[in-house]
């Protein structure tokens, strides 16, 4: 293969930074990173020289024509929630003028983060994601569907992380941490009451240099299908650990902080919506069709073992000691909510 020149756009977030460090060490392809505040880069040499970084909002991306015409490869992650205008601009409307500025004759390929609750268990459109979906969900369920449509369908390959874990809650890491690995502290305070429940729903988890690992093989490898299910138009690789339930976490996170299991009490729906009004959790309408709809299991799945790699975290466990967790010993308790 010719020497590669890879735009990744939000190469500053979690995911960003763990794709573009993969590629630095074990590819000699030059990185054009859209970032909006470089500084944000902790976990990237950026004075490495096959980098050149971009400094704009993905919204202002025609300003980079001349730059993103030269590209061989996308690895495209930004992403953005909250503010239903901004979601929509950032991606629905970015993405299709990102795709405008490509060269179709020196473009070879574009990964696609998307995210897996917008799936069904077999890969197809959840037609729930458009119904009842945040503006996240939404427009991210919006984007698949016009993608299907466009010129360059055939050389993308879309891409749906399930539970992204990634960095470190004792801030040894230099990589930013995810959402969920940040929330796994909040967690613990939970487990009082988390472990007198019961919960057979099944979900999946991926840590961010799992994906890191999928993306830069596939960044950097000839354009194929995926070859694990049946393509209609576009590539979809679901990024995955195989899948868990909600009684085996929680058990996970006992074992590590020391705490004895119960038999537990089978989370009914009513039991659900008692929790949901004691402790006045505000939900929306996707969080209600979610619990109504109890797994997120795919199939098939896909992760470094399928590229003839090795999981850097396989197991939940694993995630937890990437985290710097602190594990605790059998009697040691941790602090419980003042009643």
């Amino acid at each position: 293969m010719k020497k590669s020149k890879i735009l990744i756009t939000g190469a500053s977030g979690c995911v960003g930074q763990y794709i573009t460090n993969w590629l630095l060490e074990n590819t000699n392809a030059e990185l054009l990173l859209l970032v909006r505040d470089p500084f944000k880069l902790t976990g990237v040499n950026r004075k490495d020289h096959r980098i050149e970084i971009i400094v704009g909002d993905l919204r202002e991306i025609r300003l980079f024509s001349d730059k993103i015409k030269s590209v061989t490869r996308v690895i495209h992650t930004a992403t953005a929630w909250g503010d239903p205008k901004r979601a929509l601009d950032v991606n629905v409307i970015a993405v299709k003028q990102l795709l405008d500025l490509l060269d179709r004759e020196t473009i070879e390929q574009i990964i696609y983060f998307s995210t897996a609750s917008i799936l069904k268990n077999n890969l197809d459109l959840l037609p729930e994601a458009i119904t009842y979906g945040t503006e996240y969900i939404q427009t991210k369920a919006k984007c698949l569907e016009e993608l299907k449509l466009h010129p360059l369908a055939s050389k993308i390959v879309a891409v749906f992380p399930t539970l992204v874990f990634g960095g470190r809650v004792d801030g040894q890491s230099t990589f930013p941490t995810s959402y969920l690995t940040a929330g796994l502290l909040e967690a613990n305070k939970w487990l009082w009451l988390a472990r007198w429940l019961k919960a057979d729903s099944r979900f999946h988890f991926i840590h961010a240099s799992d994906i890191a690992f999928i993306c830069g093989h596939l960044a950097t490898s000839p354009h194929t299908p995926n070859s694990k299910s049946s393509q209609k138009v576009l590539t979809k690789y679901v990024l995955a650990q195989p899948f868990i339930s909600i009684s085996d976490a929680i058990n996970t996170l006992l074992d590590w902080n020391g705490m004895k299991k119960t038999p537990g009490l089978p989370l009914w729906d009513w039991l659900i919506e008692i929790l949901i009004n004691l402790l006045r959790i505000q939900i929306n309408p996707w969080d209600r069709f979610s619990i109504k709809q109890r797994h997120f299991d795919h199939e098939p799945i896909t992760r470094p073992e399928d590229f003839g790699g090795i999981s850097n975290a396989s197991t939940l466990e694993a995630i937890l000691s990437n985290s710097g967790l602190p594990r605790l010993k059998r009697g040691r308790r941790l602090n419980y909510p003042q009643k």
